[in-house]
């Protein structure tokens, strides 16, 4: 995947299965900084809006009983941290990121919605969260797992820090079952998402990443292997819109 920076010089990114982790991390850092003014509007832009929809949906089967605390991992611009609030006022909510630029973006809204007092956004690594066991009730990943190369170490901490019969929570963008909607879908990303994204941002190789990290993700049966195997228990996972979208929930 290829790209120009500020300086017209090309620059490579590598295929998500010949990156290593460190590379990923890197690549990562580098692709939603320079996307982040585009970040909101190319969301509901490329998805015909469903990214609304599915945060919701995910907001909506949130179970809030003991702490009455959400933390969102991966927060980016903080979309789901702030549906949380706006949907249950008397949780307070956390949203970690390591992009601090898209953080910054987030805490912006956070003013305009007049939320500071029950929402906080702040940098924060998501297979090392600072906060202590037992401390939410809710954690949740938006589109953000698959950028994450230890999955694993991020699904420990995310149950680390919720209580017992919390939730774990991952809404993250997949493939259809094979047949006339993943033909299209993979149509879509590979062939038509890239051009669209030429004309909004100056690094479309975000969007050439995006499709490839989201091609080369697990399946859900995988996924919920994955689940399962750092103790979480009564995994599900549920479809959105054809299956471009999945919800991933686990208990604890």
């Amino acid at each position: 995947m290829k790209r120009k920076d500020a300086k017209t010089q090309s620059v490579e990114y590598p295929s998500v299965q010949d990156m290593n982790d460190d590379q990923r991390i890197g690549i990562v850092k580098d692709i939603f900084a320079s996307v982040t003014d585009k970040y909101d509007f190319l969301n509901r832009f490329l998805s015909l809006r469903r990214d609304v929809a599915w945060r919701k949906r995910t907001v909506n089967e949130m179970n809030f009983f003991s702490t009455n605390r959400f933390l969102d991992v991966a927060t980016g611009t903080g979309d789901l941290a702030l549906d949380c609030a706006n949907t249950y006022e008397n949780v307070n909510v956390v949203g970690v990121d390591f992009v601090q630029e898209m953080v910054n973006n987030g805490l912006k809204k956070v003013d305009a919605q007049n939320l500071n007092n029950r929402v906080e956004l702040k940098w924060g690594d998501a297979t090392n969260i600072e906060f202590e066991d037992n401390s939410f009730d809710v954690t949740a990943n938006a589109f953000g797992i698959r950028n994450i190369p230890d999955k694993e170490k991020a699904l420990s901490e995310m149950k680390r820090i919720i209580v017992n019969n919390g939730q774990v929570m991952v809404l993250e963008l997949t493939t259809p079952e094979p047949g006339f909607w993943r033909s299209t879908y993979g149509f879509y990303l590979n062939g038509i998402l890239p051009k669209l994204a030429k004309w909004f941002t100056k690094n479309p190789a975000a969007y050439e990443y995006l499709a490839d990290s989201i091609m080369n993700f697990p399946t859900r049966k995988e996924f919920l292997v994955l689940m399962k195997s750092v103790g979480l228990k009564n995994c599900r996972a549920i479809p959105l819109t054809f299956g471009v979208c999945t919800l991933y929930i686990g208990d604890k």
